[in-house]
This record gives C-alpha cells, sequence and structure tokens, in this order.
C-alpha cells in the first residue's frame, strides 16, 4: 500500500505535468488560434461590403479589395495611412485598431480621466470599380457586448450593406440582429440628411411607419428584441458620430 507522502508526491508530478501539457499544446495552438480571429474580422468586414469570401480566401480579398487603411483622430484628420503594404503617413495600422479600447479612451477624455486622445479605424475599398467605405462598430446588448461594420457608398452616406454580430443575445429575440432579415432592411438607408447634417439610422421600436422617423434614416426594430435593437441604436450612433467631421471634410 502507498504511503501519502508518495501519494502526495505522484499527484504532485501528475499535476505539474498536466499544467506542462497544456500550456504547451496553448503556445502551439495559438498561432492558429490568432489567424482564425483575424479571418473571422475580415469576414466580417467584406460582408458587410457585399464581398463574398471563405476562410481560405478571406485574407486575399481583403489585400485585393481594401485599398486604404485610414486611421482618424476626433478632429477628422488622417493620422495614419496604410496602403499597398506600408505606410504613407503614420504607423499604426487601423486594422489593428481595438476599437472597444478606443471607445473607452474618448469616454475618459471626456470626464477628464486622461489626456490621451481616441483614434478610429476606417477601411477604404475598390470593389468593382465602386469606392466604398467600411467603418467598425462596437456597442452594448441585453447580455453582452454587440459588433458590427456599417459600409457606406462613395456618397458616404448611403448604406450598401452592414453586418452584425453579438456574444449573447437571446435566441429568436436579440440574436436575430445578426439575422439578414435585420440586416438587409439597412441598405440605402442615409447617415446623413439632404442638408448634410448627421442623422445616424435609428432602430424603431414600433416600425417607422407608426413613428415620425424618416424612412430614410430608420428601420424596424425586433420584436421581442426591444433593448438589443436599442443597443444597436445607440451603437451606430455613437459609433458614427465620430466620423461626422472627417466625412465632411471629406466631401468638401
Amino acid at each position: 500500500m502507498f504511503s501519502n507522502s508518495y501519494i502526495f508526491k505522484y499527484s504532485a508530478i501528475m499535476v505539474i505535468l498536466v499544467a506542462a501539457i497544456l500550456a504547451g499544446a496553448a503556445l502551439l495552438l495559438q498561432p492558429a488560434q490568432e489567424r482564425n480571429v483575424k479571418v473571422e474580422k475580415i469576414q466580417d468586414m467584406l460582408n458587410s461590403a457585399h464581398i463574398e469570401s471563405t476562410t481560405d480566401n478571406a485574407e486575399q480579398l481583403y489585400e485585393k479589395y481594401v485599398v486604404r487603411e485610414i486611421v482618424i483622430d476626433e478632429n477628422g484628420e488622417e493620422v495614419s495611412v496604410y496602403k499597398g503594404g506600408k505606410f504613407e503617413k503614420g504607423d499604426v495600422r487601423a486594422f489593428n485598431i481595438d476599437l472597444k479600447s478606443q471607445l473607452k479612451v474618448k469616454q475618459d477624455a471626456a470626464q477628464g480621466k486622461t489626456k490621451e486622445k481616441a483614434v478610429f479605424p476606417l477601411f477604404e475599398v475598390d470593389f468593382e470599380g465602386d469606392t466604398l467605405y467600411i467603418i467598425p462598430l462596437q456597442g452594448n446588448g441585453l447580455w453582452g457586448p454587440i459588433w458590427g461594420n456599417i459600409t457606406l457608398k462613395r456618397d458616404m452616406s448611403t448604406v450598401e450593406g452592414v453586418s452584425f454580430g453579438h456574444k449573447g443575445e437571446t435566441p429568436g429575440l436579440g440574436a436575430e440582429i445578426a439575422l439578414p432579415q435585420f440586416e438587409n432592411s439597412f441598405l440605402d438607408k442615409k447617415v446623413f440628411d439632404d442638408k448634410g447634417e448627421f442623422q445616424s439610422i435609428s432602430v424603431v421600436k414600433g416600425g417607422v411607419a407608426n413613428s415620425s422617423i424618416d424612412p430614410a434614416h430608420g428601420v424596424d426594430a425586433i420584436s421581442g428584441g426591444t433593448i438589443t435593437s436599442m443597443g444597436v441604436n445607440n451603437m451606430l450612433k455613437n459609433n458614427l458620430s465620430n466620423y461626422i467631421t472627417y466625412i465632411k471634410n471629406h466631401k468638401k
């Protein structure tokens, strides 16, 4: 019969051995996991621009169609531009920006908690001879984070497409933000009105037809998914507002 000291030593060795194996496996799998995250991000972006992709060709299509990665500041100035595999200005790629952290920087700066200035990513696309602009989105739903991308046409107002995602919204209710029928309702909506004033796109509880919202700037909320719909509404307004000055200057 084994002694208590033997059992203790054996157990300790096994714990250390298993921990070492798991740590080694994690290190070996890390590159593949990072690539999967990257590819998923690219596919979401391309999907909002109606560019079909697979896990195998997403990176190639990104290199082909995303002609400029632009980083702008809160004054609407381009602080970094990455094009053709090299920097034309600055040294930060828009693709590598953590949007969630930048939104937090903006919030903290507004509250006087930091002097750091937030920056925001913008992606210029040349697809089938047309110029499009992809703006990443980050917000909060009912049960956790929601995110997405909105692609604007050459006029930087008309919506070409959107893609939304979520961490844990309710199936059959809030989770429907990621379904085609909701995403397609944004097609050809306008972010700016005819006078050039920012309107965002409102997600309207009870339906646009039963509200005072101009149909050009509104979509119907998801029935039963009020809080998630409001999260999308706020996400669009809060994120798009960071690009107002840039877009107005760009149009000039």
